[in-house]
């Protein structure tokens, strides 16, 4: 009995390996005045405020904390298109 649980713990760990696994989505495209939107700052705000929204934002919606993976995707695009990354 207790060779076809090994045996079965096995397999299933090899299936956890095996399985095919979602790929992340790539990040949105968003424009300047989108990107402004998401992250809630003025055309005058600038790479402080900027950096302040998005970690104010991105600690309230994380996929670890509950939150979407999709919305802090976007959120990390819009911080990256008005920093210029």
């Amino acid at each position: 009995m207790a060779k076809v649980l090994i045996v079965a713990a096995v397999l299933f760990g090899l299936w956890l390996l095996l399985r095919p696994h979602p790929r992340p989505k790539p990040a949105a495209r968003l424009d300047e005045v989108e990107a402004r939107a998401v992250l809630g700052v003025d055309a005058g705000a600038d790479a402080d405020a900027i950096r302040a929204a998005h970690r104010r934002l991105v600690s309230a919606v994380h996929p670890d904390k509950g939150g979407s993976a999709e919305l802090t995707r976007r959120i990390n695009a819009a911080r990256d298109l008005l920093l210029g990354r």
